[in-house]
């Protein structure tokens, strides 16, 4: 079977249409009359309760030595490999390709073989390396170190995924691999100046990797960046983690670990999610074949040289770069002043020259909404949820007991972003994820929801609201009418409904699961892939053009900008914000197990509620649990949000959310 080109992709970005401008009421357009809210009492700044990570990052001659030892390990085995290099926010250090390396790979193809979306595409080998040693840095932190071996377990259909597997629901993060992406209004791009250069997180070019080849860094204990390996031409999946991989680009990226390796203690093999483990790497050290310790003046220009990617690394001039420093200013995430942030333990993220880039601010929908959001609201919800997420116990760190670290962010109605902040080691891919789930809560749960993406110029994309409106037996499905949460659109996402049961149907926002695998879910995947065409067209010159800093052709909520900037995410962690029954904005929250992400938005949210007296969840009456779907054999309600039990660490509490 042939790939497809993403020429092909860049074809279907010519007939994107210009988008259209479009207000809206971003809920129920019944009045509110709220009771005067009392003025907000700020919750009082707590003793710090997180050990900041330490100030640690890659040398050059850190990469450099990485680099020699993974190329060492490829001439070991006969396999020339493009090899990657990126800090802890996605700064591309170094891109080094031997000679004779593939210069493309091939993401996987559907299983019916009716390709869609980015199945069976051809990519350029750099661009798979990049997100694979993104993945490796994103998902990790000093708590846990994953793969990009353990995103493929964590983002299919079945978890974990095998042949025996089948009944069981999907992958905790399923649909994570639709982040981080390259036309994201969020992330830093390549080619800053100055202070600002080295600021993160950086965009991927393909969002997060699920091919084995990427793994973290490490520098005492401290998660410093990683690295990302290209060479069979195969950018796919393990579709069986019964069995042990020899995957040879795993073991030349596991190469470029030694003397950088995650601590054993925090590796995911050490981390169980549902009972079952999690998985770090099929191949081991003592696998390994080179010997010695390899210079990179041996490597370099012997085995290969350094290359430019555009938008990425190296322009005009390839030369390799020293990692920023987490934590610190030049990295572009540090700790909040007690100005911005009232919790000592809060970090934020910034310019590089001192300044916030998401601070805290009223909503920006007066046109649209009664009663915006105000700036105080913000803060209360915000000091909320931080709270909450301060006295969960996690559940993807170790040691056990571990408090749990996440990103936050709020958006109004029209998506802009209202503040966004995070604890002090939490997983840096939750930032941009945090931001789609708030997004998406509150897209889905606005009244133009239906209408704007009726109004988007991909048929793929408009016959979705044909699908749902169908599904639910609801012709004013995404009118308003309803407050999906993330967790209710996730349902509604799956290959199966409900979540794994075979032979049940797709999801309506769901490509069949015939068709289906990570590289196309369905509406998530749909609304990006001009966007990707585009960018991939970019990175290797056929276009002069990127893709715009802003994901998805819906139409404009404001001129210059629509609802969904950085995607949809479809795993649970987010709820939209109400002032009694008028829909006001939403929460994401990401970089712990879903239901502690789940619970610290909604309690979050609660929370802040009790407290201004003005906003809060929405009316249970509302709330997507409400729906029941008719299967004919069985009927299935949907789900709003699910709260861990026993999720304090302060407190032996049950039911948290219980009856709220």
């Amino acid at each position: 079977m042939r790939s497809r080109p993403f020429s092909a992709l860049i074809a279907g970005g010519a007939l994107v249409l210009s988008s259209c401008s479009g207000g809206g009421t971003g809920g129920t357009t019944a009045a509110v009359t709220p009771a005067p809210a009392p003025a907000p009492t700020p919750t009082a700044s707590p003793a710090a309760l997180y050990a900041p990570p330490a100030a640690e990052a890659l040398t050059v001659a850190d990469v450099q030595t990485i680099i020699a030892r993974a190329a060492a390990e490829a001439r070991a085995r006969a396999l020339p490999a493009v090899i990657v290099v990126v800090d802890r926010v996605g700064n591309v250090l170094a891109v080094f390709r031997m000679t004779g390396a593939r210069a493309t790979a091939v993401t996987a193809a559907a299983p019916n073989g009716a390709n869609i979306d980015v199945q069976n595409l051809t990519i350029p080998a750099e661009a798979g390396a990049i997100a694979k040693a993104v993945t490796g840095a994103y998902l990790s932190s000093a708590g846990n170190a994953f793969s990009s071996r353990t995103a493929s377990q964590i983002v299919q259909q079945h978890f974990p995924p095998a042949p025996s597997t089948p009944g069981l629901e999907s992958g905790p993060l399923f649909g994570v691999q639709f982040s981080q992406l390259p036309c994201s209004d969020f992330s830093a791009r390549y080619g800053g100046t100055g202070t600002a250069a080295l600021i993160g997180p950086k965009r991927s070019p393909l969002g997060l990797a699920a091919d084995p080849g990427g793994f973290p860094l490490y520098k005492n204990g401290v998660v410093v960046g990683a690295i990302g390996v290209m060479a069979d031409g195969v950018y796919g999946l393990d579709t069986n983690i019964l069995d042990t991989d020899n995957d040879p680009e795993e073991y030349i990226a596991l190469a470029g670990t030694v003397g950088f390796e995650a601590p054993e203690a925090i590796r995911a093999d050490r981390i169980y999610v549902d009972g079952t483990q999690l998985r770090f790497s099929d191949a081991s050290y003592a696998g390994l074949l080179a010997t010695g310790t390899p210079s990179y003046a041996a490597i370099s220009p012997a085995l290969g040289s350094l290359v430019s990617v555009t938008g990425y690394f190296g322009v005009p001039t390839p030369t390799i770069l020293a990692g920023s420093a987490y934590g610190t200013e030049a990295s572009g995430i540090r700790a909040a002043t007690t100005a911005e942030f009232a919790n000592r333990d809060a970090y934020v993220l910034t310019d590089g020259n001192g300044a916030q880039r998401f601070p805290i601010r009223a909503a920006t929908d007066a046109g649209d909404v009664a009663q915006p959001l105000t700036a105080a609201e913000v803060r209360a919800v915000l000091e909320e949820a931080f709270a909450v997420m301060s006295r969960a116990r996690a559940q993807i760190r170790q040691p056990l007991d571990a408090r749990a670290q996440v990103s936050i962010s709020m958006v109004d109605t029209h998506g802009s972003i209202l503040g966004i902040v995070r604890a002090p080691d939490a997983p840096i891919f939750g930032t941009d994820v945090s931001l789609q789930k708030a997004r998406t809560a509150a897209f889905f749960s606005n009244a133009r929801a239906g209408s704007q993406l009726s109004a988007d110029p991909s048929a793929d994309v408009r016959q979705f609201v044909t699908a749902v409106r169908s599904f639910l037996n609801d012709p004013n499905a995404l009118t308003g009418s309803v407050a999906f949460a993330d967790r209710s659109g996730g349902n509604l996402s799956r290959p199966y409904f409900p979540d794994g049961e075979v032979g049940r149907p797709n999801g309506p926002f769901s490509r069949p699961i015939a068709q289906f695998n990570p590289f196309s879910t369905g509406l998530q995947s749909a609304l990006v892939l001009t966007n990707l065409g585009q960018h991939l067209g970019y990175v290797t010159g056929a276009s002069a053009t990127d893709t715009a800093p802003r994901c998805t052709f819906i139409p404009d909520a404001v001129p210059g900008q629509n609802r969904l900037q950085n995607g949809i995410q479809i795993f649970p962690g987010s709820v939209p914000i109400y002032r009694g029954n008028v829909l006001v904005g939403g929460i994401g929250v990401s970089g712990d197990g879903i239901d502690q992400d789940d619970m610290i938005s909604f309690l979050g949210l609660n929370n802040a509620g009790l407290r201004v007296g003005s906003i809060g969840n929405a009316p249970a009456a509302i709330r997507a649990d409400q729906i029941v779907v008719d299967l004919g054999n069985a009927q299935v309600r949907l789900r709003y949000v699910n709260c861990p039990f026993a999720p304090f660490l302060d407190t032996a509490a049950q039911n948290v959310c219980a009856g709220l």
